[in-house]
C-alpha cells in the first residue's frame, strides 16, 4: 500500500514558518535542496540539512549558500556524510528529498511532519498549475509551454521535475501568473492524500515501463502518475494520449475495475472529473476533442485542435525547429495549453515554430568541419529509458553515429532492440554505435551479437569512447568528397548513469564539455 499523507500542515501559514525547526534531508548539487534551505530560512526558520554526502562532495552548494550575505546563517546548520534520527524526531518538519521512499525509511518515520518543496509551494499559492508528468516527453513539453507562454506575453514560471524548485520563485507569483510544473513519479507520491495539487491544465504525455527498478510493476508506477488529476473538478482541463500503448505495457483490467481499461490514455479519460482533452498521431475519433498530426493542403506537417462549440477543425502548429516525431507531439500539446489559454492560433504557430528545445534532450551543441565534411553533435543525455534512445536514432531522417549504454533501470529493451537490429519495416538503420559499459549494456549485448551487429567497446569511460569516435572520424575517407550532407553524432544513452557520472545533467554536461575539447 503506498504511502498517505495528512491533508493538514504543520505550517497554518506561511507566516506560522517563522522560527519552527525545519529539517532539509538532501542538499544536492541540483538546487532543490538549496532553494529549500533559502526558502525556509528567509521566513525565519531553524534549518538544519542533512546529506549522507559529504561535504567536499556538496561544496559548490554550502559555498553558495554560506556567500551569500541574505542569509540569517545562524538560524542554518549542517549534518553531511550522515544521517542522524535525532534531527528528524526533533524537527518540527521534515522537507522530504523525492527520491527517498517513505516506505522503510527510519529517518522519515521518526518524523514529527514531513512535507516536499512542492507540497508547500502548492499548499500555499494561489498561481494557476499547469501540470505535466507522463514517462516520455514531459520535460519538453513542460518547456516548451512555458516557452510558449512566455514568448506570448505571459508571467509565467517554470519547476519541478526540470530542476528549478518552486520555493525560488513563490514570492514572485500571483493568482494571474501561470505556473508549469513538471511532475516526476516520486514528486507526485509525496503529494499523496494532501490535497493540494488542483492544476488547472494537467497532462500525461505518453506511458511507458519506466522506474520499473524502483516500483516493481506498471500499476504501482501508473498509480502515482494519476495522482496529477486526482482533485481536478469541473472547469479544469485533463490531456491525455488517444493512441495505443505499446504491446504488452497497457493497463490490467482487474486492477481497474469499472474503468475503460483499453489504453492508459482511456483509462485516465474515463476516471478524471475535469474536461478530458485527447492528443493523437491521427485524426480523434467522432467523440473526442483535443489535438492530432495532420497535413496542410500543401502536404506538409501541421498540427489541428478541435474543442467543443468550434465548427471546424483550426490549425496551431506548422513548421518546427527540433528534430523528431516525439517532438510533434510534445510540440502539439504545448500548443493546445497555449490555445486553451487564450493565444491565438497564428500567435502559436508563429512562437513554437522557433523553439529550439531544451538542455540534454536532442541538443545541437557543436558541428566539427573535417574538409568538406561536417560532424553535428547532439546532446540528449536526459535520455534515460529505451524508447527515448530509439527515438532519437530516427528523429533526423537519415542514419545516425549513435553513442548509448549504461546502468539498467529494469526496463524491457525491446524498443532499442528493433532500432539496433533493424527489426521494424521502413526504419532507418543506426550508421555507427558506441556502447559505454554498464548493467543495461550488458543486457543489450547478447542481441546485437546474435543479429550480427557491429559495435565499438563498451568502453569504461566517456573519454576512451569519445577518443575512439575522433579516431574513427579522422579515418573518414569520404569526409574529403564533396558531399553538402552532414553527419549527426548523438549521444542518447537510453539508461541511467550510474556509477559513471552523479546524474543524466552531469553526463550531459561532461560530454559537451569533451566534445568541444576534443573537435
Amino acid at each position: 500500500m503506498a504511502h498517505s499523507y495528512p491533508a493538514d500542515c504543520i505550517f497554518k501559514s506561511i507566516e506560522d514558518i517563522k522560527d519552527k525547526h525545519v529539517t532539509i534531508m538532501g542538499l544536492g548539487l541540483n538546487g532543490g535542496g538549496e532553494a529549500a534551505v533559502r526558502f525556509f530560512l528567509k521566513k525565519g526558520a531553524y534549518v538544519l540539512v542533512t546529506d549522507k554526502k559529504t561535504q567536499a562532495q556538496l561544496q559548490s552548494t554550502v559555498d553558495s549558500l554560506e556567500n551569500d550575505a541574505t542569509l540569517d546563517k545562524s538560524r542554518l546548520s549542517y549534518r553531511l556524510g550522515e544521517h542522524r534520527i535525532e534531527d528528524f524526531a526533533n524537527a518540527d518538519c521534515v522537507i522530504k528529498n523525492p527520491g527517498v521512499k517513505y516506505e522503510g525509511n527510519e529517518y522519515l518515520e521518526a518524523a514529527k511532519a514531513i512535507e516536499s518543496d512542492l507540497s508547500i509551494f502548492l499548499r500555499f499559492t494561489s498561481a494557476p498549475i499547469i501540470a505535466v508528468t507522463g514517462s516520455k516527453g514531459k520535460s519538453s513539453t513542460a518547456s516548451s509551454i512555458y516557452y510558449g507562454l512566455k514568448q506570448s506575453g505571459y508571467k509565467c514560471f517554470l519547476g519541478g521535475n526540470i530542476t528549478v524548485s518552486p520555493l525560488s520563485f513563490f514570492d514572485e507569483v500571483t493568482s494571474d501568473t501561470p505556473v508549469v510544473i513538471e511532475f516526476s513519479s516520486w514528486q507526485l507520491a509525496d503529494l499523496r492524500g494532501r490535497g493540494v495539487l488542483r492544476p488547472y491544465i494537467s497532462i500525461i504525455t505518453k506511458i511507458i515501463p519506466d522506474h520499473q527498478n524502483w516500483y516493481g510493476n506498471m500499476q504501482d508506477y501508473v498509480n502515482d502518475k494519476r495522482l496529477i488529476y486526482a482533485n481536478q473538478t469541473v472547469g479544469d482541463y485533463s490531456i491525455f494520449d488517444a493512441g495505443e500503448d505499446e504491446p504488452g505495457t497497457g493497463p490490467d483490467a482487474a486492477l481497474n475495475p469499472g474503468l475503460d481499461s483499453s489504453t492508459w490514455g482511456n483509462l485516465f479519460s474515463s476516471e478524471s472529473k475535469a474536461s478530458v482533452l485527447r492528443y493523437g498521431k491521427t485524426k480523434l475519433k467522432e467523440n473526442q476533442y483535443g489535438v492530432w498530426q495532420s497535413r496542410d493542403s500543401q502536404g506538409n506537417f501541421c498540427g489541428k485542435v478541435f474543442l467543443p462549440k468550434m465548427k471546424e477543425p483550426e490549425i496551431i502548429l506548422k513548421d518546427l525547429s527540433v528534430p523528431g516525431e516525439h517532438m510533434k507531439t510534445n510540440l502539439l500539446n504545448a500548443a493546445l495549453v497555449m490555445y486553451l489559454m487564450g493565444i491565438p492560433a497564428k500567435k502559436i504557430i508563429d512562437v513554437l515554430g522557433k523553439w529550439s528545445g531544451i538542455d540534454h534532450r536532442l541538443q545541437y551543441f557543436h558541428t566539427w568541419q573535417k574538409d568538406c565534411k561536417q560532424y553535428k553533435f547532439y546532446n540528449d543525455s536526459c535520455a534515460t529509458v529505451p524508447e527515448a534512445t530509439a527515438s532519437a536514432s530516427q528523429a533526423f531522417g537519415k542514419p545516425v553515429i549513435l553513442l548509448a549504454g549504461g546502468t539498467d533501470k529494469g526496463l524491457a529493451l525491446n524498443p532499442l532492440i528493433k532500432v539496433l537490429t533493424n527489426r521494424e519495416p521502413d526504419q532507418i538503420e543506426v550508421k555507427d554505435l558506441y556502447l559505454l559499459e554498464g548493467s543495461a549494456t550488458e543486457k543489450l549485448r547478447p542481441y546485437l551479437d546474435s543479429a550480427k551487429v557491429k559495435y565499438h567497446g563498451p568502453f569504461d569511460s566517456l573519454d576512451s569512447l569519445l577518443k575512439e569516435l575522433k579516431a574513427n572520424l579522422e579515418c573518414d575517407t569520404n569526409s574529403s568528397i564533396n558531399n553538402a550532407e552532414s553527419e549527426v553524432i548523438v549521444f542518447s544513452p537510453g539508461a541511467t548513469s550510474f556509477g559513471m557520472f552523479s546524474n543524466e545533467f552531469d553526463r550531459g554536461e561532461q560530454f559537451m564539455k569533451k566534445v568541444k575539447e576534443l573537435w
